[in-house]
C-alpha cells in the first residue's frame, strides 16, 4: 500500500482545494483520490476541476456532479439554484469530463463511494454498518457526502471506515478543510487545513451569490445553519 491522500466534497471552493492541495503536496503523497462533488454551492468550479484534471486525481461522482449533468436535483432550492447558475460557468470541457465519472471505485485493497454502498450517490453515512458490507473482501471503506470527518474500526473483523470530511464546507463546527492520509502500514490520519475563506467570499459577493450560502464557512456549519 503506498501512501494515499483522500478529499472529499470540495464545491467550488477553489481557495480551500489548493489549501488542501498544497499541505498533500508536503506529505509526500504517491496517490490522490476524490470521493466527488466537486461542484455545487460555490462559484469556482472550473478552477477546481482545472486543477484535478491536471494533477490526474482520480474523481467519483458526487450527488451534486451528477445535478449537474442530469439536469435533475433532488435536494434543496439552494443546491438547485446554486447548480443552475454553475451550468452557465462550467466549460464545455470540465462538463463532459464530470460525466466520464462513477460514484464508486473499487481496489483490492480500498473500496470508495461517494454516498454509500447501498446507494453510491445519495445515502448519507453517520454510523457505518460494517454488516452490510461483509460480501466484500476490501480491508478500508471510504465515503463522503455527509461533510463530516470520521473513522470507525470493527473489532470482529479489523475494517475500517473512514469519512475524509468535506474540502469546501466542513459541517462539524470546525472550519478548516477536511482530508486523510492513508499510510503505507494503513495507518489513517485525519488532517484539517485553514485557508482564505474571505477569498472565496469575495468571489461569491462578485457572482451575486447569497449570503446564507457562505455564512457557516466561518463556522463550519452546513447552508442555513447548524451542522447537522
Amino acid at each position: 500500500m503506498h501512501r494515499l491522500a483522500v478529499l472529499s466534497d470540495i464545491h467550488g471552493n477553489y481557495p480551500a482545494l489548493k489549501a488542501v492541495i498544497d499541505d498533500i503536496d508536503g506529505n509526500h503523497v504517491d496517490e490522490i483520490i476524490c470521493l466527488g462533488d466537486m461542484v455545487g454551492y460555490y462559484c469556482q468550479v472550473n478552477e477546481c476541476i482545472d486543477l484535478m484534471r491536471k494533477r490526474n486525481i482520480h474523481c467519483l461522482l458526487g450527488n451534486h456532479d451528477y445535478y449537474m449533468i442530469s439536469g435533475t436535483c433532488c435536494e434543496s432550492k439552494t443546491v438547485k439554484m446554486c447548480i443552475d447558475y454553475q451550468r452557465t460557468i462550467i466549460s464545455e470541457e470540465n462538463y463532459n469530463w464530470l460525466r466520464t465519472l462513477k460514484p464508486y471505485y473499487d481496489t483490492n485493497v480500498i473500496s470508495c463511494r461517494h454516498g454509500g454502498w447501498n446507494d453510491a450517490l445519495e445515502e448519507r453515512i453517520t454510523l457505518f454498518d460494517f454488516s452490510s458490507i461483509s460480501d466484500y473482501t476490501q480491508e478500508l471503506f471510504l465515503s463522503g457526502h455527509t461533510h463530516k470527518q470520521g473513522l470507525q474500526v470493527d473489532e470482529r473483523t479489523k475494517k475500517v471506515y473512514c469519512n475524509p470530511g468535506s474540502v469546501g464546507q466542513p459541517r462539524d463546527n470546525d472550519p478548516k478543510s477536511a482530508y486523510l492520509i492513508v499510510h503505507p502500514d494503513m495507518r489513517i490520519e485525519l488532517k484539517r487545513v485553514a485557508y482564505n475563506i474571505d477569498e472565496i467570499v469575495s468571489k461569491m459577493k462578485n457572482a451575486n451569490q447569497g449570503d446564507w450560502i457562505w455564512k457557516g464557512l466561518y463556522t463550519g456549519e452546513k447552508v442555513g445553519g447548524n451542522s447537522q
